[in-house]
């Protein structure tokens, strides 16, 4: 007799249970398979060494000529002559005949200086080298470029020029310094045939 009401009294239980475990559900406090489930929270994707970066570039255009778009297009001496703030190294490129240089090259660095650049070498220097393009002012130019389209990470450090000299690249992320005193304000800038550092110092060869 104690064994059958105990097994009623078991019986009782389960039913009373599976009755409320019912009732909770049919109320929406269960989870059922049609329930979505909730999404993990997104996070920001952290700034890559992929695009442009630094301070000047907002100052080129959002769209047009001289936009990054139509930069990528064009090879570098014509991306240059479309960038507002490269007129004087076009000036400069264009005297020294090294036009079609640039353009046909494959795969190189380029470290133009701005026109602030310029501004900031003594006039009696700047005359000098545009008196004499093919002397001088080529030297100068051309110590401008590296072979190879250097990443932002394997910007620093040292690196032959064109020229035939070496200029010393120093930093990491997105604050780089050339030759110790000429700051990149906008870096890693593409054109069709070459990658594009605009620093605000003119570069000068030791010899």
């Amino acid at each position: 007799m104690l064994r059958l009401l105990t097994a009623r009294r078991a019986a009782l239980v389960g039913v009373l249970g599976i009755a409320l475990l019912g009732a909770a559900c049919s109320n929406g406090a269960g989870t059922s398979e049609s329930q979505t489930p909730a999404a993990p929270p997104t996070t920001a994707s952290p700034m890559t060494a992929s695009g442009p970066f630094g301070a000047g570039c907002p100052a080129l255009p959002d769209s047009g000529a001289g936009s990054l778009e139509a930069l990528a297009r064009d090879p570098v001496a014509t991306a240059a002559s479309n960038t507002p703030e490269l007129s004087t190294l076009v000036t400069a490129v264009q005297k020294a005949g090294l036009v079609g240089t640039l353009n046909s090259a494959e795969g190189i660095t380029v470290f133009a200086p701005t026109n602030d650049a310029f501004s900031e070498l003594p006039k009696p220097t700047l005359d000098k080298a545009l008196g004499d393009p093919k002397g001088l002012l080529t030297n100068v130019l051309t110590y401008h470029v590296v072979q190879g389209q250097l990443t932002p990470d394997q910007l620093a450090g040292g690196h032959k020029t064109l020229q035939g000299g070496t200029l010393e690249v120093a930093g990491s992320g997105q604050d780089f310094k050339v030759n110790g005193n000429s700051t990149v304000v906008c870096g890693n800038v593409k054109t069709a045939n070459a990658t594009v550092y605009l620093i605000d110092q003119v570069l000068l060869p030791k010899s």
